[in-house]
């Protein structure tokens, strides 16, 4: 088995109407090496999601959804050892999600609820976080309550594209 990668780095994408967006080249070099194609070629398959807490989507590799299946076993066990029974919440949050393919250029269709879910519209803000990268609407993280280094990230990108926010 290959050894993961961080995914670290941001970018902004522009979305089209139908949802066709690229990721960045920086979380799209370690989606590459985490995701190979098995035939060797350019591309490959990325798991877009909603994040259990944000109002944004996270991108991941088989091997990070294989950590997120062993994470919500032992939240459920711990949950089970507590109150006696299980909480099938915990699962359907940490589930959500939808492999999708992409292109040598990163390029790929954002799938049409975990959009709807984030309010992602013309804009989409990558941001990598280790494990995975988040997607956010910029508009919405701006709003949000996350580290201030993320949204001046955000508003640097969203101006070096002449992008009002």
């Amino acid at each position: 088995m290959i050894e993961r990668v961080d995914y670290q780095g941001d970018g902004l994408g522009l979305v089209d109407d139908k949802g066709r967006c690229a990721i960045p080249a920086s979380l799209r070099a370690a989606l590459a090496i985490n995701s190979p194609r098995p035939d060797g070629k350019d591309g490959g398959s990325v798991i877009i999601g909603a994040h259990q807490s944000s109002p944004c989507l996270i991108g991941y590799d088989d091997g990070y959804r294989a950590l997120l299946k062993e994470r919500a076993a032992q939240l459920q066990a711990a949950y089970v050892a507590k109150h006696g029974t299980h909480n099938p919440n915990l699962l359907r949050e940490m589930v959500q999600g939808e492999p999708v393919p992409f292109d040598g250029s990163g390029r790929f269709i954002m799938p049409a609820f975990a959009r709807f879910r984030a309010k992602i519209g013309a804009n989409a803000f990558f941001y990598g976080t280790f494990e995975c990268f988040e997607i956010w609407d910029p508009r919405t993280l701006i709003e949000s309550d996350v580290a201030e280094v993320m949204k001046d990230c955000a508003r640097f990108h969203c101006q070096q594209k002449g992008i009002a926010l």
